[in-house]
């Protein structure tokens, strides 16, 4: 069982555009290919967690209030962890949990509700940061897409040095680049 952040990035370290989009990672020729990857990792995540901004995102692009039972397709009946200040929708038929509790309190939740799987950090990049600054974060896998945007929401806004990071893979898929890294 690890906690690990998997996510999408431009080759500048950026999550999203200053907006929150994220049309950048869909108009990539071959991100596809990068997307076979995904059920792979999926199949081994028992938990997740993002904050309101990755929340609010996925319900806008899956069109989730109209149609809440997409949520199932990518996510299961998998608890979900949302960090954040602000009422926001509810997805019928979806198990999310809406949380504004200290990272290690909400970090413990999620181990238990992933059993023996792994825990997925979703985004964004600060709240991951935090889960970081704990000591609780296990393993980076980021692949890395041939944009550039100049600016954005970072990655990983913290200071993570080399002696913490072992490169533990690298894989292309298509035009991208995945690394994967463990964290001490």
């Amino acid at each position: 069982m690890a906690t690990i952040y998997y996510t999408a990035t431009t080759l500048d370290g950026f999550l999203a555009t200053p907006d929150h989009g994220l049309d950048w990672l869909f108009e990539v020729p071959g991100s596809d290919v990068a997307e076979d990857a995904i059920p792979d990792f999926t199949s081994s995540v028992g938990a997740l967690t993002m904050g309101s901004s990755t929340y609010e995102w996925v319900v806008r692009h899956e069109n989730l209030l109209e149609h809440p039972e997409k949520w199932r397709e990518w996510y299961g009946d998998r608890p979900t962890w949302v960090f954040t200040s602000r009422s926001l929708p509810v997805l019928e038929g979806a198990d999310i949990r809406f949380t504004r509790a200290p990272i290690a309190q909400v970090h413990a939740e999620m181990v238990a509700g992933a059993g023996d799987r792994d825990v997925w950090l979703m985004g964004g990049g600060d709240l991951v940061g935090q889960f970081a600054d704990a000591g609780l974060l296990d393993r980076v896998v980021v692949t890395i897409a041939p944009v550039t945007l100049g600016a954005g929401a970072p990655l990983l806004p913290r200071d993570i040095r080399s002696d913490r990071l072992t490169l533990v893979s690298v894989v292309q898929r298509g035009q991208f680049a995945e690394l994967t890294y463990d964290v001490t």
